[in-house]
C-alpha cells in the first residue's frame, strides 16, 4: 500500500520509527484475537507492546522539547498539543461508545466510579494515573505522555529545560534505588489512600491551573503555573501508576534521553554526555527489570529484549537520518497515532463478532491490518490534519508580538 500523506524529509527517520511502533503495538493486540498460540510462545522471549511504546517514547523525548523551544512560548505549545491530541481521541472515545451502546463492542467495567468521575479523568489524560481504568487500553501512554508534557513546561518555565541528560540520569537512578530498595506499591496506591475523586478533582484543578498560568505573559505566573503542572506528574507516576514504580521511572528517564540525544544532535550539549547519558539509563532498566523478576504478565527476558531492541533502533535510526527514507515507512509514521489509537476499536468489534481465534490464522491477522490501514489513512485525513491546520493556525494568532 502507498501512502501519500505528506511529512517532512528532515524528520523523515522519526516518521519511519512511529510507523514501525504503531505496527508492532498493533500487532501485540491483534495477536490476542489471531494469533494467540504464536503470541505466548514470543512474549516471554520478546515483549512486543513494550518494544513498541518505549520506541514511541523515545521519539516523543526527542521531539516534544524541541517543539516547545522552537515556539518560545507555552501557551502555543499547549495550543498546538491539545488540537494534536485531542481530536482523534475525541473522535475514536465516541465511536467506541458508540459501538458499545450498538453491542458491537464490550467496555471495560469502571467499578463504583460515576460516568463524571471517568469523563474528568478521561479528559486530563492522566486516568492511568488517577486511580480510573482506561476506556481503552492503549490510552494508558497517553497518561505518560502527558506526564510528559507538563514535565517539559516546568522544566522551560525555571529555565532548567537545558539539563536533560541530568534529570535522565536522575529519573534513571531513582528506579534502581527504588527497586533495590524493594520498593512496590500496590496499583493506584495514593488513590486508595485519599480516593479516587479527591484525588482525580485535586489533579483537574491543578492541571487547568497550571496550563493557564504556564501560558500567561507574567514571568511569575508563567514559573508559577510550570512548577504546579510539574508537581501532580512527580507525585502521581511513583506513587499511583499501575506499572511499578520502577518503570514508571524508567518511562520518564527514556523520554528525557530523547530530549538530551537531540540536544547534543544540535549542539546544546555534547555526544559524550548524551552517550554517557544513556548508559546509566540503560544500565538502570535493565539492571532493575532483571532485580524486579518474573510475574504473571511480565518476563525479565521478554522486557529486557524489548528495551534493549527498542534504543537500537532508535540508535538506527539516529544513523540514518541523513538518509533517504522509503516514502511507506514516513507514511505509516505520518498516520501512526490513528493507527495507536484506531486499532484497539476495530479488534474489540472483530472481537464480538468473529470471536477470538482457537488456533492461529494469519491470514486473519494480515486481513486485519488490511482493513485498519486504509481506515487510519482516512481518519488523518479527515480529522487529524484539519485539526493539527487549525491548531497551527489558532497558535500563529496566539503568538506573542
Amino acid at each position: 500500500m502507498a501512502f501519500t500523506v505528506a511529512g517532512s524529509s528532515r524528520l523523515g527517520w522519526l516518521d519511519a520509527l512511529r510507523g514501525i511502533a504503531a505496527l508492532v503495538v498493533v500487532f501485540d493486540h491483534s495477536s490476542y484475537t489471531f494469533m494467540a498460540d504464536f503470541r505466548r510462545e514470543l512474549m516471554p522471549q520478546f515483549n512486543t507492546s513494550r518494544y513498541g511504546i518505549m520506541v514511541f517514547f523515545l521519539v516523543s523525548g526527542y521531539i516534544i522539547p524541541a517543539s516547545l523551544e522552537r515556539r518560545g512560548c507555552v501557551r502555543t505549545f499547549w495550543i498546538g498539543r491539545i488540537f494534536r491530541v485531542y481530536p482523534l481521541w475525541a473522535a475514536v472515545v465516541t465511536v467506541f461508545l458508540a459501538v458499545n451502546l450498538l453491542g458491537i463492542a464490550e467496555m471495560r467495567d469502571f467499578g463504583q466510579q460515576s460516568a463524571v468521575t471517568v469523563a474528568v479523568a478521561h479528559a486530563t489524560m492522566l486516568q492511568e494515573l488517577l486511580g480510573t481504568p482506561n476506556l481503552l487500553l492503549v490510552l494508558w501512554t497517553l497518561s505518560y505522555e502527558m506526564s510528559f508534557y507538563l514535565l517539559v513546561v516546568a522544566l522551560f518555565t525555571v529555565r532548567l529545560h537545558q539539563q536533560s541528560a541530568a534529570v535522565a540520569v536522575l529519573l534513571a537512578v531513582l528506579a534502581a534505588v527504588s527497586v533495590t530498595a524493594g520498593v512496590v506499591l500496590p496499583a493506584s496506591a495514593l488513590s486508595g489512600l485519599v480516593g479516587t475523586g479527591p484525588l482525580i478533582a485535586l489533579a483537574s484543578i491543578a492541571m487547568v491551573v497550571a496550563v493557564c498560568c504556564a501560558s500567561a505573559r507574567s514571568p511569575v505566573l508563567r514559573g508559577f503555573g510550570g512548577v504546579l503542572g510539574g508537581v501532580p506528574a512527580l507525585v502521581l507516576i511513583p506513587l499511583n501508576g499501575t506499572v511499578p514504580v520502577w518503570e514508571g521511572l524508567v518511562i520518564l528517564a527514556v523520554m528525557f534521553l530523547g530530549t538530551a540525544v537531540h540536544r547534543a544532535e544540535n549542539g546544546q550539549t555534547t555526544w559524550r554526555c548524551a552517550v554517557g547519558a544513556a548508559a546509566i539509563v540503560v544500565a538502570s532498566a535493565v539492571g532493575s527489570a532483571y532485580r524486579y523478576g518474573d510475574g504473571d504478565h511480565f518476563t525479565r527476558r521478554g522486557w529486557i529484549v524489548a528495551f534493549l531492541l527498542a534504543v537500537l533502533t532508535f540508535g538506527a535510526g539516529l544513523a540514518w537520518r541523513r538518509r533517504r527514507v522509503p516514502r511507506m515507512l514516513t507514511g505509516l509514521g505520518t498516520i501512526s497515532y490513528s493507527v495507536y489509537l484506531v486499532h484497539p476499536v476495530l479488534l474489540a468489534v472483530f472481537d464480538s463478532t468473529i470471536g477470538r481465534q482457537r488456533q492461529d490464522h494469519l491470514a486473519l491477522e494480515m486481513a486485519f491490518f488490511t482493513v485498519l490501514l486504509p481506515l487510519c489513512l482516512l481518519t488523518y485525513r479527515c480529522i487529524e490534519a484539519p485539526s493539527q491546520t487549525f491548531g497551527r493556525r489558532l497558535a500563529h494568532r496566539m503568538q506573542p508580538p
